[in-house]
Protein backbone atom coordinates (compact mmCIF):
# COMPACT_ATOMS: atom_id res chain seq x y z
CA UNK A 1 0.00 0.00 0.00
CA UNK A 2 2.86 2.36 0.77
CA UNK A 3 4.44 1.71 -2.60
CA UNK A 4 1.20 2.60 -4.35
CA UNK A 5 1.11 5.93 -2.53
CA UNK A 6 4.68 6.74 -3.55
CA UNK A 7 4.18 5.97 -7.24
CA UNK A 8 2.31 9.17 -8.20
CA UNK A 9 4.92 11.31 -6.47
CA UNK A 10 7.75 9.45 -8.21
CA UNK A 11 6.01 9.77 -11.59
CA UNK A 12 5.58 13.51 -11.11
CA UNK A 13 9.29 13.88 -10.28
CA UNK A 14 10.26 11.91 -13.40
CA UNK A 15 8.06 14.17 -15.55
CA UNK A 16 9.65 17.28 -14.02
CA UNK A 17 13.16 15.92 -14.60
CA UNK A 18 12.36 15.01 -18.18
CA UNK A 19 10.84 18.45 -18.72
CA UNK A 20 13.94 20.12 -17.31
CA UNK A 21 16.18 18.01 -19.50
CA UNK A 22 13.98 18.87 -22.46
CA UNK A 23 14.47 22.59 -21.89
CA UNK A 24 18.22 22.12 -21.52
CA UNK A 25 18.53 19.93 -24.58
CA UNK A 26 16.32 22.33 -26.55
CA UNK A 27 18.77 25.19 -25.92
CA UNK A 28 21.57 23.13 -27.43
CA UNK A 29 19.57 21.41 -30.16
CA UNK A 30 17.85 24.43 -31.73
CA UNK A 31 20.97 25.53 -33.71
CA UNK A 32 21.59 21.91 -34.71
CA UNK A 33 18.01 21.45 -35.93
CA UNK A 34 18.25 24.77 -37.77
CA UNK A 35 21.42 23.69 -39.57
CA UNK A 36 19.90 20.31 -40.36
CA UNK A 37 16.87 22.04 -41.85
CA UNK A 38 19.06 24.17 -44.12
CA UNK A 39 21.13 21.14 -45.09
CA UNK A 40 18.02 19.11 -45.83
CA UNK A 41 16.43 21.82 -47.98
CA UNK A 42 19.54 22.96 -49.89
CA UNK A 43 22.05 20.10 -49.44
CA UNK A 44 24.68 19.87 -46.75
CA UNK A 45 27.50 20.92 -49.11
CA UNK A 46 25.95 24.39 -49.45
CA UNK A 47 25.79 24.89 -45.66
CA UNK A 48 29.36 23.57 -45.41
CA UNK A 49 30.47 26.05 -48.08
CA UNK A 50 28.90 29.05 -46.34
CA UNK A 51 30.44 28.12 -42.98
CA UNK A 52 33.87 27.58 -44.55
CA UNK A 53 33.93 30.75 -46.68
CA UNK A 54 32.31 33.16 -44.22
CA UNK A 55 33.29 31.57 -40.91
CA UNK A 56 36.71 30.02 -41.57
CA UNK A 57 38.15 31.87 -44.60
CA UNK A 58 36.86 35.41 -44.01
CA UNK A 59 36.13 35.27 -40.28
CA UNK A 60 38.81 33.21 -38.57
CA UNK A 61 41.32 33.55 -41.41
CA UNK A 62 40.68 37.29 -41.67
CA UNK A 63 41.45 37.73 -37.96
CA UNK A 64 44.74 35.84 -38.29
CA UNK A 65 45.66 37.64 -41.52
CA UNK A 66 45.00 41.12 -40.14
CA UNK A 67 47.32 40.87 -37.14
CA UNK A 68 49.82 38.63 -38.90
CA UNK A 69 50.19 41.12 -41.76
CA UNK A 70 50.64 44.04 -39.36
CA UNK A 71 53.56 42.35 -37.61
CA UNK A 72 54.93 40.98 -40.88
CA UNK A 73 55.27 44.51 -42.23
CA UNK A 74 56.74 45.83 -38.97
CA UNK A 75 59.06 43.02 -37.86
CA UNK A 76 59.92 41.05 -41.02
CA UNK A 77 59.87 43.62 -43.82
CA UNK A 78 60.71 46.46 -41.39
CA UNK A 79 58.94 49.12 -43.47
CA UNK A 80 57.80 52.54 -42.31
CA UNK A 81 54.16 52.97 -41.23
CA UNK A 82 53.47 55.20 -44.25
CA UNK A 83 54.81 52.51 -46.60
CA UNK A 84 52.86 49.78 -44.82
CA UNK A 85 49.70 51.87 -45.23
CA UNK A 86 50.19 52.03 -49.00
CA UNK A 87 51.20 48.37 -49.35
CA UNK A 88 48.13 47.12 -47.50
CA UNK A 89 45.98 49.25 -49.81
CA UNK A 90 47.51 47.43 -52.78
CA UNK A 91 46.54 44.04 -51.38
CA UNK A 92 42.88 45.12 -51.42
CA UNK A 93 42.83 45.65 -55.21
CA UNK A 94 41.17 42.24 -55.87
CA UNK A 95 38.16 43.45 -53.86
CA UNK A 96 37.79 46.46 -56.17
CA UNK A 97 37.29 44.24 -59.22
CA UNK A 98 34.58 42.15 -57.55
CA UNK A 99 32.10 42.75 -60.42
CA UNK A 100 34.55 40.92 -62.71
CA UNK A 101 34.55 37.86 -60.45
CA UNK A 102 30.76 38.06 -60.23
CA UNK A 103 30.33 38.20 -64.00
CA UNK A 104 32.73 35.30 -64.50
CA UNK A 105 30.85 33.04 -62.09
CA UNK A 106 27.53 34.03 -63.66
CA UNK A 107 28.27 33.77 -67.37
CA UNK A 108 31.49 31.75 -67.83
CA UNK A 109 31.10 28.14 -66.63
CA UNK A 110 34.13 25.84 -66.65
CA UNK A 111 33.64 22.22 -67.73
CA UNK A 112 29.91 22.76 -67.37
CA UNK A 113 30.03 24.05 -63.78
CA UNK A 114 29.42 27.67 -62.74
CA UNK A 115 30.56 27.64 -59.09
CA UNK A 116 32.74 24.63 -58.29
CA UNK A 117 35.74 25.56 -60.51
CA UNK A 118 35.93 29.04 -58.98
CA UNK A 119 36.01 27.64 -55.44
CA UNK A 120 38.82 25.32 -56.52
CA UNK A 121 40.68 28.19 -58.20
CA UNK A 122 40.28 30.43 -55.12
CA UNK A 123 41.50 27.71 -52.77
CA UNK A 124 44.46 26.76 -54.96
CA UNK A 125 45.62 30.38 -55.29
CA UNK A 126 45.26 30.88 -51.53
CA UNK A 127 47.20 27.73 -50.58
CA UNK A 128 50.11 28.43 -52.94
CA UNK A 129 50.46 32.11 -52.00
CA UNK A 130 50.27 31.53 -48.23
CA UNK A 131 52.77 28.64 -48.33
CA UNK A 132 55.25 30.72 -50.32
CA UNK A 133 54.94 33.57 -47.82
CA UNK A 134 55.44 31.19 -44.95
CA UNK A 135 58.45 29.28 -46.31
CA UNK A 136 60.48 32.24 -47.59
CA UNK A 137 61.84 34.17 -44.63
CA UNK A 138 63.69 36.91 -46.55
CA UNK A 139 61.22 37.59 -49.33
CA UNK A 140 61.55 40.87 -51.21
CA UNK A 141 58.73 43.30 -50.51
CA UNK A 142 57.59 43.26 -54.15
CA UNK A 143 57.15 39.48 -54.20
CA UNK A 144 55.59 39.56 -50.74
CA UNK A 145 53.01 42.08 -51.99
CA UNK A 146 52.27 39.94 -55.05
CA UNK A 147 51.69 36.89 -52.87
CA UNK A 148 49.51 38.78 -50.37
CA UNK A 149 47.49 40.25 -53.24
CA UNK A 150 47.06 36.77 -54.70
CA UNK A 151 45.86 35.50 -51.31
CA UNK A 152 43.42 38.41 -51.11
CA UNK A 153 42.19 37.54 -54.62
CA UNK A 154 41.52 33.97 -53.49
CA UNK A 155 39.38 35.19 -50.60
CA UNK A 156 37.54 37.69 -52.85
CA UNK A 157 36.77 35.07 -55.52
CA UNK A 158 35.46 32.64 -52.90
CA UNK A 159 33.36 35.43 -51.37
CA UNK A 160 31.71 36.33 -54.67
CA UNK A 161 31.15 32.67 -55.56
CA UNK A 162 29.46 31.78 -52.29
CA UNK A 163 27.30 34.91 -52.59
CA UNK A 164 26.21 33.66 -56.00
CA UNK A 165 25.28 30.31 -54.43
CA UNK A 166 23.29 32.09 -51.73
CA UNK A 167 21.53 34.18 -54.39
CA UNK A 168 20.64 31.10 -56.40
CA UNK A 169 19.24 29.28 -53.35
CA UNK A 170 17.35 32.39 -52.28
CA UNK A 171 15.50 32.21 -55.58
CA UNK A 172 14.64 28.54 -55.30
CA UNK A 173 13.90 28.69 -51.54
CA UNK A 174 12.57 32.24 -50.89
CA UNK A 175 11.17 31.29 -47.48
CA UNK A 176 14.70 30.48 -46.29
CA UNK A 177 16.39 33.62 -47.63
CA UNK A 178 16.49 35.25 -44.19
CA UNK A 179 17.89 32.04 -42.67
CA UNK A 180 20.70 32.04 -45.20
CA UNK A 181 21.50 35.66 -44.35
CA UNK A 182 21.61 34.73 -40.67
CA UNK A 183 23.89 31.79 -41.42
CA UNK A 184 26.31 34.07 -43.29
CA UNK A 185 26.28 36.75 -40.59
CA UNK A 186 26.65 34.35 -37.67
CA UNK A 187 29.45 32.41 -39.36
CA UNK A 188 31.37 35.59 -40.11
CA UNK A 189 30.88 37.12 -36.65
CA UNK A 190 31.80 33.99 -34.69
CA UNK A 191 34.77 33.30 -36.95
CA UNK A 192 36.09 36.85 -36.60
CA UNK A 193 35.74 36.79 -32.82
CA UNK A 194 37.62 33.49 -32.53
CA UNK A 195 40.22 34.56 -35.09
CA UNK A 196 41.08 37.84 -33.42
CA UNK A 197 41.10 36.23 -29.97
CA UNK A 198 43.67 33.61 -31.02
CA UNK A 199 45.67 35.66 -33.53
CA UNK A 200 47.88 37.40 -30.97
CA UNK A 201 48.78 34.12 -29.28
CA UNK A 202 49.78 32.45 -32.55
CA UNK A 203 51.71 35.48 -33.83
CA UNK A 204 53.67 35.42 -30.57
CA UNK A 205 54.31 31.65 -30.68
CA UNK A 206 55.11 31.02 -34.36
CA UNK A 207 55.63 34.52 -35.79
CA UNK A 208 53.98 36.23 -38.79
CA UNK A 209 55.44 33.75 -41.29
CA UNK A 210 54.05 30.85 -39.31
CA UNK A 211 50.62 32.51 -39.27
CA UNK A 212 50.73 32.76 -43.07
CA UNK A 213 51.40 29.03 -43.13
CA UNK A 214 48.31 28.44 -41.00
CA UNK A 215 46.26 30.52 -43.44
CA UNK A 216 46.84 27.86 -46.09
CA UNK A 217 44.43 25.65 -44.11
CA UNK A 218 41.34 27.89 -44.67
CA UNK A 219 42.34 28.18 -48.33
CA UNK A 220 42.57 24.39 -48.54
CA UNK A 221 39.10 24.09 -47.04
CA UNK A 222 37.77 26.48 -49.71
CA UNK A 223 39.28 24.17 -52.33
CA UNK A 224 37.51 21.27 -50.60
CA UNK A 225 34.22 23.17 -50.93
CA UNK A 226 34.71 23.23 -54.69
CA UNK A 227 35.24 19.47 -54.71
CA UNK A 228 32.23 18.63 -52.51
CA UNK A 229 29.68 21.23 -53.65
CA UNK A 230 26.59 19.71 -55.25
CA UNK A 231 25.95 21.54 -58.51
CA UNK A 232 24.23 20.41 -61.73
CA UNK A 233 26.42 20.29 -64.80
CA UNK A 234 25.47 22.31 -67.88
CA UNK A 235 26.49 20.36 -70.99
CA UNK A 236 26.99 22.01 -74.38
CA UNK A 237 27.20 25.55 -73.03
CA UNK A 238 27.23 28.18 -75.78
CA UNK A 239 30.50 29.96 -75.03
CA UNK A 240 30.06 32.16 -78.08
CA UNK A 241 27.33 34.02 -76.18
CA UNK A 242 29.61 34.98 -73.28
CA UNK A 243 30.74 38.26 -74.82
CA UNK A 244 27.13 39.19 -75.57
CA UNK A 245 26.12 38.57 -71.96
CA UNK A 246 29.04 40.69 -70.76
CA UNK A 247 27.95 43.55 -73.00
CA UNK A 248 24.32 43.30 -71.88
CA UNK A 249 25.31 43.41 -68.21
CA UNK A 250 27.70 46.33 -68.79
CA UNK A 251 25.02 48.28 -70.69
CA UNK A 252 22.44 47.72 -67.95
CA UNK A 253 24.89 48.87 -65.27
CA UNK A 254 25.84 51.99 -67.23
CA UNK A 255 22.19 52.95 -67.84
CA UNK A 256 21.61 52.69 -64.10
CA UNK A 257 24.73 54.61 -63.09
CA UNK A 258 23.87 57.66 -65.18
CA UNK A 259 20.62 58.18 -63.26
CA UNK A 260 20.97 61.10 -60.78
CA UNK A 261 19.29 59.02 -58.06
CA UNK A 262 22.10 56.51 -58.44
CA UNK A 263 25.33 58.33 -59.23
CA UNK A 264 24.74 60.88 -56.45
CA UNK A 265 24.70 58.28 -53.63
CA UNK A 266 27.58 56.42 -55.32
CA UNK A 267 29.69 59.57 -55.32
CA UNK A 268 28.82 60.21 -51.68
CA UNK A 269 29.76 56.66 -50.66
CA UNK A 270 33.14 56.91 -52.39
CA UNK A 271 33.96 60.34 -50.94
CA UNK A 272 32.75 59.47 -47.44
CA UNK A 273 35.23 56.58 -47.34
CA UNK A 274 38.04 58.36 -49.20
CA UNK A 275 37.92 61.45 -46.96
CA UNK A 276 38.00 59.32 -43.81
CA UNK A 277 41.77 58.93 -44.00
CA UNK A 278 43.19 55.65 -42.75
CA UNK A 279 46.26 56.15 -40.53
CA UNK A 280 45.89 52.87 -38.67
CA UNK A 281 49.48 51.82 -39.36
CA UNK A 282 50.78 54.91 -37.56
CA UNK A 283 48.59 54.10 -34.56
CA UNK A 284 49.62 50.43 -34.64
CA UNK A 285 53.33 51.22 -34.67
CA UNK A 286 52.85 53.70 -31.82
CA UNK A 287 50.70 51.41 -29.65
CA UNK A 288 53.24 48.58 -29.96
CA UNK A 289 56.33 50.80 -29.54
CA UNK A 290 58.21 50.07 -26.29
CA UNK A 291 59.34 53.67 -25.75
CA UNK A 292 56.85 56.15 -27.20
CA UNK A 293 53.67 54.14 -26.80
CA UNK A 294 51.99 51.71 -24.40
CA UNK A 295 54.05 48.78 -25.80
CA UNK A 296 51.10 46.39 -26.04
CA UNK A 297 52.02 42.77 -26.63
CA UNK A 298 50.88 40.60 -29.53
CA UNK A 299 48.37 38.83 -27.30
CA UNK A 300 46.99 42.16 -26.13
CA UNK A 301 46.59 43.44 -29.68
CA UNK A 302 44.71 40.30 -30.65
CA UNK A 303 42.36 40.79 -27.72
CA UNK A 304 41.85 44.46 -28.63
CA UNK A 305 40.86 43.48 -32.17
CA UNK A 306 38.51 40.83 -30.79
CA UNK A 307 36.78 43.43 -28.62
CA UNK A 308 36.55 45.64 -31.70
CA UNK A 309 34.70 42.89 -33.57
CA UNK A 310 32.25 42.65 -30.66
CA UNK A 311 31.66 46.40 -30.92
CA UNK A 312 31.02 46.01 -34.64
CA UNK A 313 28.46 43.29 -33.94
CA UNK A 314 26.74 45.49 -31.34
CA UNK A 315 26.53 48.27 -33.91
CA UNK A 316 24.77 45.96 -36.35
CA UNK A 317 22.30 44.88 -33.65
CA UNK A 318 21.63 48.49 -32.63
CA UNK A 319 20.91 49.43 -36.23
CA UNK A 320 18.64 46.43 -36.76
CA UNK A 321 16.49 47.03 -33.70
CA UNK A 322 16.53 50.81 -33.33
CA UNK A 323 17.70 52.76 -36.38
CA UNK A 324 16.85 50.88 -39.56
CA UNK A 325 13.62 52.81 -40.24
CA UNK A 326 15.18 56.30 -40.06
CA UNK A 327 15.67 58.26 -43.33
CA UNK A 328 19.06 57.73 -44.95
CA UNK A 329 20.20 61.34 -44.89
CA UNK A 330 19.31 61.94 -41.24
CA UNK A 331 20.96 58.73 -40.08
CA UNK A 332 24.11 59.31 -42.14
CA UNK A 333 24.41 62.82 -40.70
CA UNK A 334 24.57 61.61 -37.11
CA UNK A 335 26.67 58.54 -37.77
CA UNK A 336 29.24 60.51 -39.78
CA UNK A 337 29.38 63.18 -37.06
CA UNK A 338 29.86 60.57 -34.35
CA UNK A 339 32.46 58.86 -36.52
CA UNK A 340 34.52 62.03 -36.58
CA UNK A 341 34.10 62.66 -32.87
CA UNK A 342 35.04 59.08 -31.96
CA UNK A 343 38.41 59.69 -33.58
CA UNK A 344 39.19 62.08 -30.75
CA UNK A 345 39.71 59.04 -28.53
CA UNK A 346 42.89 58.36 -30.50
CA UNK A 347 44.00 61.93 -29.85
CA UNK A 348 43.40 61.55 -26.11
CA UNK A 349 45.41 58.32 -26.16
CA UNK A 350 48.38 59.68 -28.12
CA UNK A 351 48.58 62.82 -25.94
CA UNK A 352 48.40 60.50 -22.90
CA UNK A 353 45.52 62.50 -21.42
CA UNK A 354 43.95 59.25 -20.28
CA UNK A 355 46.77 58.76 -17.77
CA UNK A 356 46.01 62.14 -16.23
CA UNK A 357 42.54 60.83 -15.38
CA UNK A 358 43.88 57.54 -14.07
CA UNK A 359 42.73 55.40 -17.04
CA UNK A 360 45.35 52.75 -17.97
CA UNK A 361 46.49 52.64 -21.58
CA UNK A 362 45.35 49.07 -22.20
CA UNK A 363 41.86 49.72 -20.84
CA UNK A 364 41.56 52.91 -22.89
CA UNK A 365 42.72 51.16 -26.09
CA UNK A 366 40.01 48.53 -25.59
CA UNK A 367 37.37 51.24 -25.13
CA UNK A 368 38.66 53.08 -28.20
CA UNK A 369 38.53 49.94 -30.37
CA UNK A 370 35.01 48.95 -29.33
CA UNK A 371 33.53 52.45 -29.69
CA UNK A 372 35.16 53.20 -33.05
CA UNK A 373 34.18 49.84 -34.51
CA UNK A 374 30.60 50.15 -33.26
CA UNK A 375 30.18 53.63 -34.77
CA UNK A 376 31.94 52.51 -37.94
CA UNK A 377 29.40 49.71 -38.28
CA UNK A 378 26.52 52.12 -37.66
CA UNK A 379 27.91 54.30 -40.46
CA UNK A 380 28.27 51.31 -42.77
CA UNK A 381 24.87 49.66 -42.30
CA UNK A 382 22.66 52.39 -43.87
CA UNK A 383 25.09 52.56 -46.79
CA UNK A 384 24.60 48.84 -47.32
CA UNK A 385 20.83 49.20 -47.30
CA UNK A 386 21.06 52.22 -49.61
CA UNK A 387 23.24 50.19 -51.99
CA UNK A 388 20.69 47.40 -52.09
CA UNK A 389 18.01 49.95 -53.02
CA UNK A 390 20.09 51.14 -55.97
CA UNK A 391 20.31 47.73 -57.66
CA UNK A 392 18.13 47.40 -60.80
CA UNK A 393 16.08 44.24 -61.43
CA UNK A 394 17.88 41.42 -63.19
CA UNK A 395 21.46 42.41 -62.30
CA UNK A 396 21.12 42.93 -58.55
CA UNK A 397 24.10 40.80 -57.55
CA UNK A 398 26.51 42.16 -60.15
CA UNK A 399 25.49 45.77 -59.57
CA UNK A 400 25.74 45.36 -55.81
CA UNK A 401 29.26 44.01 -56.31
CA UNK A 402 29.99 47.13 -58.36
CA UNK A 403 28.79 49.36 -55.52
CA UNK A 404 30.93 47.44 -53.05
CA UNK A 405 33.88 47.94 -55.39
CA UNK A 406 33.26 51.70 -55.29
CA UNK A 407 33.35 51.55 -51.50
CA UNK A 408 36.53 49.48 -51.59
CA UNK A 409 38.07 52.03 -53.95
CA UNK A 410 37.22 54.70 -51.38
CA UNK A 411 38.90 52.68 -48.64
CA UNK A 412 41.99 52.16 -50.77
CA UNK A 413 42.14 55.89 -51.51
CA UNK A 414 41.87 56.60 -47.79
CA UNK A 415 44.69 54.16 -47.10
CA UNK A 416 47.01 55.65 -49.71
CA UNK A 417 46.30 59.28 -48.80
CA UNK A 418 46.66 58.38 -45.12
CA UNK A 419 50.06 56.82 -45.85
CA UNK A 420 51.08 59.99 -47.72
CA UNK A 421 49.98 62.08 -44.73
CA UNK A 422 52.09 59.97 -42.36
CA UNK A 423 55.05 60.40 -44.71
CA UNK A 424 54.61 64.18 -44.96
CA UNK A 425 54.40 64.50 -41.17
CA UNK A 426 57.48 62.30 -40.77
CA UNK A 427 55.77 59.61 -38.70
CA UNK A 428 58.23 56.72 -38.82
CA UNK A 429 58.92 53.46 -37.00
CA UNK A 430 60.50 55.35 -34.10
CA UNK A 431 59.30 58.96 -34.44
CA UNK A 432 55.73 59.84 -33.50
CA UNK A 433 56.00 63.54 -32.65
CA UNK A 434 53.45 64.55 -35.30
CA UNK A 435 51.11 61.60 -34.95
CA UNK A 436 48.68 63.76 -32.97
CA UNK A 437 48.51 66.18 -35.91
CA UNK A 438 47.76 63.35 -38.34
CA UNK A 439 44.90 62.25 -36.06
CA UNK A 440 43.54 65.80 -35.90
CA UNK A 441 43.60 66.17 -39.69
CA UNK A 442 41.93 62.78 -40.11
CA UNK A 443 39.16 63.68 -37.66
CA UNK A 444 38.49 66.95 -39.45
CA UNK A 445 38.24 65.19 -42.83
CA UNK A 446 35.89 62.61 -41.34
CA UNK A 447 33.38 65.39 -40.74
CA UNK A 448 33.83 66.85 -44.25
CA UNK A 449 31.35 64.39 -45.91
CA UNK A 450 28.56 66.14 -43.98
CA UNK A 451 28.72 68.85 -46.65
CA UNK A 452 27.98 66.24 -49.33
CA UNK A 453 24.81 64.78 -47.82
CA UNK A 454 22.70 66.54 -50.48
CA UNK A 455 23.83 63.73 -52.80
CA UNK A 456 21.89 61.22 -50.68
CA UNK A 457 18.10 61.13 -51.09
CA UNK A 458 16.06 61.92 -48.01
CA UNK A 459 14.10 58.73 -48.54
CA UNK A 460 12.37 56.21 -46.36
CA UNK A 461 14.54 53.06 -46.19
CA UNK A 462 11.43 51.01 -46.99
CA UNK A 463 10.61 53.01 -50.13
CA UNK A 464 11.93 52.58 -53.66
CA UNK A 465 14.69 54.94 -54.85
CA UNK A 466 15.22 53.91 -58.46
CA UNK A 467 13.22 55.80 -61.11
CA UNK A 468 10.46 53.96 -62.95
CA UNK A 469 12.36 53.83 -66.23
CA UNK A 470 15.11 51.78 -64.58
CA UNK A 471 12.87 49.40 -62.66
CA UNK A 472 10.61 48.82 -65.66
CA UNK A 473 13.41 48.33 -68.17
CA UNK A 474 14.08 44.80 -66.99
CA UNK A 475 10.51 43.64 -66.63
CA UNK A 476 9.93 40.36 -68.34
CA UNK A 477 13.62 39.55 -68.54
CA UNK A 478 15.15 36.63 -66.75
CA UNK A 479 17.13 37.86 -63.77
CA UNK A 480 20.67 36.67 -63.43
CA UNK A 481 20.44 36.79 -59.67
CA UNK A 482 17.72 37.35 -57.15
CA UNK A 483 17.43 39.49 -54.07
CA UNK A 484 20.63 41.06 -52.95
CA UNK A 485 22.36 38.77 -50.54
CA UNK A 486 25.52 40.70 -49.76
CA UNK A 487 24.27 42.63 -46.76
CA UNK A 488 27.10 41.14 -44.78
CA UNK A 489 29.95 43.59 -44.79
CA UNK A 490 32.14 42.96 -47.85
CA UNK A 491 34.65 45.64 -47.07
CA UNK A 492 37.48 44.76 -44.83
CA UNK A 493 37.20 46.69 -41.66
CA UNK A 494 39.68 49.50 -41.65
CA UNK A 495 38.28 51.65 -38.88
CA UNK A 496 40.75 52.85 -36.34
Amino acid sequence: MGEEEELPIYAEQVQQNEHGKGICSCCYCVPVHWLRKLAREMHWSFVFGVVIVYGISQGLGGGFARLGTEYYMKEVQKVQPSESQVYLGITNIPWIVKPLWGLLTDVVPILGYRRRPYFILAGFVGVISMLFLSLHKNLHIVFALLLMTAGSAGVAIADVTVDACVAQNSGTHPSLAADMQSLCALSSSIGSLVGFSLSGIFVHLIGPNGVFGLLSIPAGLVLLVGVLLKEPQMPNFAYQQVSLKFLDAAKAMWNTLICPNVWGPCLYMYLSFALSLDIYEGMFYWVTDPEAGPALSKESMGFVMAVGSVGSLLGAVLYQYGLKNHPFRDLLFWTQLLYGLSGMLDLVLVLRLNLQYGIPDYFFVVIDASVSQMIGRLKWMPLLVLSSKLCPPGIEGTFFALLMSIDNAGLMSASWVGGFLLHILNVTRTRFDNLWLAILIRNFLRIAPLTLLFLVPRADPNASILPDEVTSSKEGSEPTVTENVELVSLVKEGDD
